[in-house]
């Protein structure tokens, strides 16, 4: 993804621009997508079917493995402050701390997966706020499932730069072989007699690592690891159970989803012209897949205001996170959140009231300034 592009999605994950000023930026009309259109992505309404949202799925970049995901392995995540990032997750939702150095803090996420978190993350200073829309803009800015309220956010302190899934069938050396045949160039990253796994890069150079990792041999014992801060605040009680999704933000969502598909089995949900809500595997859970639509009018593209003559630069990040939790009643989640001090920014996929929403899910910030989404799905 180009850095102006990436910049645009983020300012509207994180509140500080609204839906309009992002279709805006987009060259897209507001007042041909409506609110409801954009909760699934930035074709809806009068744009679907048109050629800017061409939704011709991309053919596969080598022959598919034959491999399926099994297991979200875990994570990799780095931070500004690693304690209180864990803490907050601790207390939050629920998450249990298997080893803490005081460099690395391991944590399982429920019993899906776990998160590596590592500190020393630098920041660079924070750029000028954005100007106060104009009078008649878009204030209610609900973004749609993945999309976040407006309102003003602190500069993201946190990166999730890796994840790992684990596959089957799995065997070392026929892995890297077939990685190797595909022009992966893998690099393993073997841990005593039980971890193995090999690190490739995606389309945009995001680090995608691919375990042996299955149910039977991952977070077998108790998670035991202790903090070395105390609580942000009284713990919630919540028990996180699903992925959600991954908001992925990528240069060309159309070749990241035949990349995924072929290499990992995962199943694009629906082209719509800008993005694909991919399934990772129904037990695991998904990722929304978006950004450049390569078989538009144009390819590839930047955004309006950007400098056409600029190189593409590609670039994959995982924008925010959405998590299911059990027992999700919106006004009880809204007023725990609250209670604790933190923002809860309503997000049902579109413009119903969230009482009423099939999907139900408030946006709130980390303490290092990352979007977490909870929501309502516990299961595909």
């Amino acid at each position: 993804m180009s850095d102006a592009l990436s910049k645009l999605f983020n300012d509207f994950d994180r509140g500080s621009i609204s839906r309009r000023q992002l279709l805006q930026a987009l060259g897209i009309a507001a007042v041909t997508a409506p609110m409801a259109g954009f909760g699934q992505g930035g074709c809806g309404g009068e744009r679907k079917g048109t050629p800017a949202c061409n939704a011709t799925p991309f053919p596969a970049p080598f022959a598919p493995t034959g491999w399926k995901t099994v297991l979200f392995d875990h994570f990799s995540l780095q931070v500004v402050d690693l304690e209180k990032e864990a803490a907050y997750y601790n207390a939050l939702m629920g998450w249990k701390v298997r080893s803490n150095d005081g460099k690395t803090i391991v944590m399982d996420i429920g019993t899906l997966g776990g998160v590596i978190m590592r500190g020393g993350l630098q920041v660079p200073p924070a750029p000028p706020a954005p100007p106060t829309p104009p009078a008649g803009a878009d204030a209610a800015g609900g973004g749609g499932r993945g999309g976040a309220a407006r309102g003003p956010r602190p500069p993201a302190r946190a990166v999730w730069n890796n994840f790992c899934w684990g596959i089957e069938p799995w065997d070392t050396k026929k892995v890297e072989e077939e990685l190797k045949k595909r022009g992966l160039n893998p690099v393993a990253d073997h841990n005593g007699k039980d971890f193995f796994s090999f690190h490739v890069k995606d389309p945009d150079g995001f680090d995608l690592q691919i375990s042996n990792g299955n149910k039977k041999n991952r977070r077998t014992t108790p998670a035991t690891g202790k903090l070395n801060v105390p609580a942000p605040f009284e713990p919630t009680g919540w028990q996180t159970l699903y992925l959600d999704h991954i908001s992925f933000e990528v240069t060309s969502y159309k070749e990241s989803v035949a990349f995924y598909q072929a290499l990992l089995g995962w199943k694009p949900g629906g082209d719509e012209g800008s993005q694909d809500e991919t399934t990772i595997s129904p037990e695991i859970g998904g990722l929304i897949i978006r950004g450049g639509n390569a078989n538009a009018p144009g390819g590839l593209t930047p955004p309006r205001g950007a400098d056409p003559n600029a190189p593409l630069v590609r670039r994959a990040q995982m924008g925010h996170i959405a998590f299911g939790i059990a027992a999700f009643d919106p006004d009880k989640v809204k007023a725990e959140l609250e209670k604790r001090g933190l923002s809860a920014r309503a997000d049902t996929g579109g413009s119903e009231d969230i009482h009423t929403a099939k999907y139900k899910s408030y946006h709130t910030t980390t303490p290092n300034g990352y979007d977490l989404q909870i929501s309502n799905v516990i299961s595909k």
